[in-house]
C-alpha cells in the first residue's frame, strides 16, 4: 500500500468519525438538496379571502417529515370554511386533499403507515394525526372511521403555520398517517382523499348484503363525490347505474364515468314524477340500492322514493350540518323495510385501498383525470375558490409548479 492510499484511508476514517459524533451531519443524508428558510402559505385571514404569507420553515423533530407541496384539491369542506367559517378556524391554512415530495425526514422515520419504505424523494399523501386516539390503526378490526382525528388543513394556526396543503411546504408531524404513493401520477394523488370517502361508502353499503354485481343502483348528485361513487361502483363490476342531477354537463360526464342512464330532475315536476323518471330509466324497476351524495336535505327526503321495497340506502352527502330532512318513517322506511347506512370519511384501510382503486379505474379506461377541471397557482387561490363557489367546474386544484 503506498503513502497516498494510507492518506485516503485516514481521511475516510476521520469523516466517518465526525458523522458519528455529529448527529446533524448524519441528518444531512436525509435531506433533499438545499431547502429555503421560508415558504409561502395561503392563510384564510377573513371570510372569502386568503393572504399569501411567508413563514419560517421550522426545525423538524426526529419523527417529523417536511414535504414540498405539489398540489391540493379544493374540497367542499374547504369551500364551506372559506365562505362561512362553520368550524371557527379563521385564521387557518386550509387544504387536506394534498400531495407532495418528501424533502427532509426525521431520523426515526423509515416507513409509511402501511409499512412501505419511506425516504427523501418519495411522493406522499397524509391527512390524519392520531396522537390523541391510538385505537385508530391500520389494522383496526372494528373499522373505526377517522372522523375523530385531527386533519391537516383544518388545524388551528400555531407556531408551525405550515399545517395545510395550500402552501409551498407542509410539516407532517410525528403521530400522523403518511403513505408512499410514488407509483401514482400527480392528478391521481390529488384525488386520493375524495376517492377514499367513496371507497368507505361502498364498503359501508356492502354491509347491508343488498349491493351486488347485478344490483340496480341510483346515484343522486353528480358533483365530484357522486361521480367518483359511480366510478367505484363501475370498477366493482356494477353496470346498471342511473345518475340523477340537475346539470346536464354533469350527467353527461356521469355516463363517461360508467353510469348506464341518467335523469335530469329539472325535467320533472314533483317527486312522484321524478321517481317515475328513475323507474323508467331502470326499465320499469325502482333501484335496489341508492347513494345520496348531494348534501341537500331535500335530496335526502326524495331518495327513498327511488328505492324498491327491501332495498338499501347509503347517505354520504352531509359533511357539515346541512339542516333537517322531512321524511315519513312509515312510508319511507318501515313499510318498504329500507336498510340504511351512513358513511363518514374513511378508515385507514379504506385509504390504502384507494390506491388500488385508482389503478383499476385507469386500467378499465375511466377518465378520472377529467374530474380535475381547473388548476390555479398558489398566488391565485382566491380565484380558484371563487370558481368552486360558482360551480363552474368539478374538482378545482391548486398546483405548485
Amino acid at each position: 500500500m503506498d503513502v497516498n492510499s494510507l492518506k485516503i484511508e485516514e481521511i475516510v476514517k476521520q469523516v466517518l468519525q465526525e458523522i458519528k459524533s455529529d448527529p446533524a451531519a448524519g441528518e444531512l443524508k436525509k435531506t433533499a438538496g438545499a431547502i429555503p428558510k421560508t415558504g409561502r402559505a395561503a392563510l384564510l385571514s377573513q371570510l372569502e379571502h386568503f393572504d399569501i404569507k411567508e413563514y419560517q420553515i421550522p426545525e423538524l423533530g426526529d419523527d417529523d417529515i417536511l414535504v414540498k407541496v405539489e398540489g391540493c384539491g379544493i374540497c367542499g369542506t374547504d369551500a364551506h370554511e372559506f365562505k362561512r367559517d362553520p368550524f371557527g378556524l379563521i385564521p387557518v391554512v386550509l387544504g387536506h386533499e394534498g400531495t407532495g415530495e418528501v424533502v427532509k425526514i426525521g431520523k426515526n422515520v423509515t416507513k409509511d403507515s402501511a409499512g412501505k419504505p419511506l425516504t427523501v424523494g418519495d411522493k406522499v399523501v397524509s391527512c390524519m394525526i392520531f396522537k390523541d386516539n391510538p385505537d385508530i390503526t391500520m389494522f383496526d378490526l372494528n373499522k373505526q372511521n377517522v372522523g375523530g382525528a385531527d386533519v391537516y388543513g383544518l388545524l388551528p394556526d400555531d407556531e408551525i403555520h405550515l399545517n395545510g396543503w395550500f402552501a409551498d411546504y407542509i410539516v407532517i408531524r410525528g403521530g400522523s398517517t403518511v403513505f408512499n404513493v410514488s407509483d401514482l401520477d400527480l392528478d391521481s394523488r390529488i384525488l386520493i382523499e375524495p376517492c377514499a370517502v367513496l371507497i368507505h361508502a361502498v364498503e359501508r353499503a356492502k354491509t347491508t348484503g343488498i349491493l351486488r354485481f347485478n344490483s340496480r343502483v341510483v346515484v343522486q348528485g353528480c358533483g365530484p363525490i357522486g361521480l367518483i361513487c359511480i366510478a367505484v361502483l363501475r370498477t366493482m363490476g356494477i353496470e346498471n347505474i342511473v345518475a340523477v342531477d340537475g346539470e346536464q354537463k354533469r350527467l353527461d360526464f356521469a355516463r363517461e364515468m360508467g353510469a348506464e342512464n341518467s335523469v335530469n330532475f329539472k325535467e320533472y315536476k314533483g317527486i312522484e314524477a321524478l321517481a317515475k323518471g328513475v323507474e323508467d330509466a331502470f326499465g320499469g324497476h325502482l333501484a335496489d340500492f341508492a347513494f345520496q351524495c348531494t348534501g341537500s336535505p331535500a335530496g335526502h327526503a326524495n331518495i327513498y322514493k327511488f328505492i324498491r321495497n327491501g332495498g338499501g340506502l347509503c347517505e354520504l352527502g352531509f359533511f357539515i350540518n346541512g339542516g333537517d330532512a322531512t321524511i315519513n318513517p312509515h312510508f319511507d322506511i318501515c313499510a318498504k323495510e329500507i336498510t340504511t347506512v351512513g358513511s363518514w370519511v374513511y378508515t385507514l384501510r379504506d385509504y390504502a385501498t384507494t390506491f388500488d382503486f385508482l389503478k383499476r379505474a385507469k386500467g378499465i379506461g375511466l377518465p378520472m383525470e377529467k374530474l380535475i377541471t381547473h388548476k390555479y397557482p398558489l398566488n391565485r387561490i382566491n380565484e380558484g375558490f371563487a370558481t368552486n363557489l360558482k360551480m363552474e367546474g368539478l374538482k378545482i386544484a391548486v398546483i405548485n409548479e
